[in-house]
């Protein structure tokens, strides 16, 4: 059976209005009334989990059944870089759209794949899809799903390109500000600018890490001032992300930040200040038990090579394996699409996905 019971033009369709509802962080609800009427119309057996007053988790659950496996994915999306470009677009094997690798196609597979596992065993299905929303932003869906939901294992449907990542790397998110005093342009010999301050802090920061850190990836995801006109700003704002292997601890990368922040911070001449907005360690599954074997022999049988490493980018997997749930990722698109302008997926690694999914469930069914 596999994948051949998944029904591509049936998962184009749901792909393809998926993308068409614009679903930034916070404002998933369109996205959300839709999958629940979809899920409805479908017979399948779906909750709505409150996130705040106007959002919800949407959970594809059996009823009565000890769930031993979730597929987990994020309705979300970032903002859009164009609102007038940002909906499906079809062209051969390629769509393109927002969403469409981050996560909206293994989205759309993970819900494919239930509808069929639904329809053939019903009630005795033990296995779930649970579709969170703030992923993006806040990570609040993922925060309200395991105060009242838990099992074994988790697959989340990030793009890895079918790749299984079993672990991720940890997150550390870092803000920078700096202070000084408003004078007018021509006095700017007089004054340390704070936005030069913050400069040779960063430069301070990510030179340590070239020399000691190298393994760590950074970005320098904001930087900007006051809007200070012909004049020295009294401010500047920056904030950076670093992502390590799980190998190196972030309580490790924090001390050592903090204190090359704070060496930095008593060269410049102005007030600085430094802190972690969000701290998420790294994590490595062992390569054992029913559910890894599982997904080996699915991979061997699709032509996928069996090279496990961790997922190099901050998800909800953090989360979910804070809670205990032991949780790896596999899921249709690329990493290098999502975020971008031009972001698409190839709509036959979507089905593919789909087919992977329902055999994964079908082997924990039984």
């Amino acid at each position: 059976m596999g994948s051949s019971s998944i029904q591509p033009a049936r998962l184009k369709r749901l792909l393809h209005r998926l993308v068409d509802i614009y679903s930034p962080s916070g404002k998933e609800e369109e996205l959300l009334d839709y999958l629940w009427g979809y899920c409805r119309r479908r017979g399948l057996p779906v909750l709505r989990q409150e996130v705040d007053d106007r959002r919800y988790n949407l959970l594809l659950m059996p009823p009565h059944q000890r769930v031993e496996l979730a597929l987990v994915g994020h309705l979300d999306t970032v903002v859009a870089h164009d609102l007038e470009r940002f909906s499906f677009e079809e062209k051969g094997d390629r769509i393109s759209g927002l969403g469409t690798a981050d996560m909206k196609g293994g989205c759309a597979a993970m819900v494919e794949a239930f509808t069929v596992l639904w329809e053939e065993l019903g009630a005795r299905a033990k296995t779930c899809v649970l579709l969170v929303v703030g992923e993006e932003e806040e990570g609040d869906g993922a925060r309200a799903l395991v105060q009242e939901f838990h099992s074994p294992w988790a697959l989340i449907g990030e793009p890895t390109q079918l790749m299984p990542c079993l672990g991720q790397y940890g997150y550390l998110e870092m803000q920078l500000l700096t202070r000084g005093r408003r004078v007018h342009a021509s006095l700017a010999h007089q004054v340390q600018s704070p936005i030069e301050a913050m400069l040779r802090i960063i430069s301070g920061l990510t030179a340590y890490l070239g020399q000691n850190r190298p393994e760590v990836v950074y970005n320098i995801r904001d930087l900007f001032s006051a809007q200070a006109g012909f004049a020295v700003p009294e401010r500047c704002e920056a904030w950076l992300d670093f992502h390590m292997p799980p190998e190196l601890p972030a309580g490790t990368l924090l001390a050592e930040l903090e204190e090359t922040a704070s060496r930095l911070r008593q060269e410049v001449k102005v007030e600085a200040l430094a802190r972690f907005t969000t701290v998420h360690g790294g994590y490595r599954l062992v390569e054992r038990g029913p559910v890894v074997d599982s997904l080996r022999e699915i991979c061997q049988r699709e032509g996928i090579a069996w090279e496990p490493g961790p997922f190099p980018s901050h998800s909800d997997a953090t989360v979910l394996w804070s809670a205990g749930i032991q949780t790896f990722l596999l899921g249709p698109g690329s990493l290098e699409q999502a975020h971008s302008p031009q972001e698409w997926i190839s709509f036959s690694q979507v089905c593919r996905a789909a087919g992977i999914y329902l055999e994964l469930m079908r082997a924990l069914s039984c």
